[in-house]
């Protein structure tokens, strides 16, 4: 067998993996969701990562905004799982920041993630959110070019 062969192979094996993994993934993102949206409102934060870790934060919170469950899922691969956070159940949402004794102990990430729970949760009590979309990699690397090239031209021309 030529090489060629055996390597496209591979790819699309590793391809189909990914892919199935990333399916059971979803499906057990959706079964917590499910779980806790049994329990009333749900809020979700989320810390994306490129290259470093991403962080979700899922609470369930009844009507005066005091959390009934809390999940934390945070990896870099298909194969990170929900995991429970029972020290948050009976906070207060609406202190969930990072001057809270609890979140001051989780990583950074956490942190960001849970306080972006919080304030979506806000922002959509009081009718204001809308969801943003994130600018691509390729548009991000555009504007970082762009900044760097008019920071450049003023520190050649002495205004920078």
């Amino acid at each position: 067998m030529s090489f060629m062969i055996v390597f496209g192979g591979m790819a699309l094996l590793a391809y189909l993996g990914q892919a199935f993994l990333g399916f059971l993934q979803i499906k057990h993102f959706n079964q917590v969701y499910q779980d806790l949206r049994k329990q009333g409102k749900v809020a979700i934060g989320r810390r994306s990562g490129k290259l470093r870790q991403g962080t979700i934060v899922m609470f369930a919170v009844n009507d005066q905004a005091r959390i009934l469950d809390a999940y934390k899922m945070q990896g870099v691969t298909v194969l990170a799982k929900f995991k429970r956070l029972p020290q948050y159940i009976g906070q207060d949402l609406y202190l969930i920041d990072r001057k809270h004794p609890l979140v001051q102990k989780e990583n950074k990430l956490t942190q960001i993630a849970m306080e972006d729970a919080r304030e979506v949760y806000i922002r959509v009590e009081i009718g204001d959110y809308k969801e943003e979309k994130p600018q691509s990699t390729f548009k991000q690397l555009g504007n970082f070019a762009t900044q760097m090239k008019y920071t450049l031209s003023n520190k050649v021309k002495g205004r920078g």
